[in-house]
């Protein structure tokens, strides 16, 4: 990548903090069967006046504040996100009319929890031929397309929102590198069947549940436990550096206790693994962005670490960005 650099985060997470009792009244579960299978406490579901692109506003800003730069510096806004305000236009735009971001371009990509991997990508490409500043946010309000009485899905996911600031500068977090992947084959793994041109929302649709997510979790697992620990290694030795030099992981927040199985496989034997899911559970393409922005306002990077961060989900699809703090 050219020398561009994260000068600023972000996040926002809505005020309602919803429990896991709550979360999994109308399923049949409760706080210790949640806990066990996914290590999640609780989490927080946005307001019914909230859309994704309220909750990507709040962190932006956020994360402007902590570059030190304004809205109207903004060359472009990437959005991140499987959960987008409306089919079209993209939330973007809504962005940046909520942050005044005059003369930006502004779009979205949709890789799922792996999103704000591809947009930091995307946006990197942007600005090695134009210049200027960017803003990545990763976005998504999940609580409005889980079916509450799926117990598989329901008791994951929460609602939130995490941001970058790119820009050109001497210091500030050096973005290494970065590797993205998608298998179609699985394709079906992860999905939202219905309200796309294959199968329009009609009244049939909605009267089958096919509105809601839908996921198969055994098979997700098997698929990050064959694929992250590989594909992390693969990437490392691509960016020219070994396990031990990496000071931090940053995974997306999937689930705890898949995480836990999984970060034996990646030997990195000094690395600390960063989680909000206890707090904030699954957030999609909002994940690691807010982890990072936790990790750093907790003053847990020091400068010249290194910080592995890996976004892995529906597509399938797998993103790795290697960062110097």
């Amino acid at each position: 990548m050219s020398d561009v650099r994260i000068l600023g985060t972000g996040a926002y997470l809505p005020d309602r903090v919803v429990s896991n009792d709550e979360a999994g009244a109308v399923a049949g579960v409760d706080d210790a069967w949640i806990t066990g299978k996914t290590a999640i406490r609780e989490r927080r579901w946005a307001a019914d006046h909230q859309a994704t692109s309220d909750l990507a506003a709040a962190a932006a800003r956020a994360a402007l504040e902590s570059a030190g730069i304004t809205a109207d510096q903004l060359a472009v806004i990437v959005v991140a996100t499987s959960t987008p305000d409306r089919p079209q236009p993209p939330t973007a735009v809504y962005v940046q009319q909520h942050l005044g971001a005059v003369g930006a371009a502004a779009f979205d990509v949709n890789a799922v929890c792996s999103g704000v991997v591809f947009a930091l990508s995307a946006a990197e490409g942007v600005l090695a031929r134009s210049g200027g500043h960017a803003l990545v946010i990763g976005a998504d309000l999940y609580s409005r397309i889980l079916n509450r009485a799926d117990r598989k899905t329901v008791v994951l996911f929460g609602d939130g929102a995490g941001a970058l600031v790119l820009g050109p500068a001497r210091e500030g977090s050096r973005v290494r590198h970065v590797a993205l992947h998608s298998f179609g084959e699985s394709s079906g793994l992860i999905e939202v069947p219905a309200g796309g041109s294959r199968l329009p929302l009609d009244q049939d649709a909605l009267e089958a549940g096919l509105q809601y997510f839908a996921m198969d979790g055994r098979a997700v697992r098997r698929f990050v436990v064959d694929h992250l620990p590989q594909l992390a290694k693969q990437f490392l030795h691509e960016a020219g550096v070994v396990p031990d030099d990496i000071s931090h992981f940053v995974p997306h927040q999937a689930n705890g206790v898949m995480l836990d199985a999984v970060f034996p496989e990646l030997a990195l034997s000094r690395a600390t693994m960063h989680w909000t899911l206890t707090q904030y559970a699954n957030t999609g393409a909002a994940s690691v962005p807010i982890t990072l922005d936790a990790a750093a306002r907790a003053g847990a990077f020091r400068p010249g670490d290194l910080i592995l961060v890996a976004g892995f989900g529906g597509g399938m699809a797998a993103g790795f960005a290697l960062i110097e703090w």
